[in-house]
């Protein structure tokens, strides 16, 4: 993402979960921690995944494990604010997936951070990579970015 890319906005984003700040989130800067912000991104994902059934995390025999993470920052977000992280996915492959994420503010409609990563997806006892699981592939594709 280049300086002169705009700031997303909600309306570039197909699923969003609401997470609320927590006290010990922020830090002596008086704003959430930037290790916090990769939480709520991986704990927005893993959320949509369970709740949509595809993710057993103590049974599913093939998970999802990052392997890539980046995250940019556009303004500060402090506790007690509530975040709504959006979801897209901007490659979906055979056996893994690139997600965009972006946390937005209370009702802002711009931003405050946009990251991405990448799930992996193998087999939980051999830990080699396997194909997406059909169901898994059935969740994500209508997230898949417009672009």
């Amino acid at each position: 993402m280049s300086e002169n890319t705009p700031i997303p906005t909600r309306a570039e984003f197909k699923h969003f979960s609401n997470i609320q700040t927590r006290w010990h989130d922020n830090d002596v800067y008086q704003h959430v921690n930037n290790v916090v912000y990769y939480s709520f991104f991986d704990t927005a994902v893993n959320q949509h995944l369970i709740n949509s059934g595809v993710l057993d995390i103590a049974n599913s025999p093939a998970i999802g494990l990052v392997i890539e993470t980046q995250c940019r920052y556009f303004s500060a977000v402090s506790f007690p604010d509530l975040v709504s992280v959006g979801i897209k996915v901007e490659h979906l492959g055979n056996s893994s997936v690139r997600y965009q994420t972006a946390l937005f503010r209370n009702d802002e409609q711009t931003a405050s951070a946009v990251g991405s990563f990448v799930h992996v997806y193998v087999d939980r006892k051999t830990n080699r990579p396997v194909s997406i699981p059909d169901n898994v592939r059935a969740v994500l594709s209508p997230l898949k970015s417009l672009e």
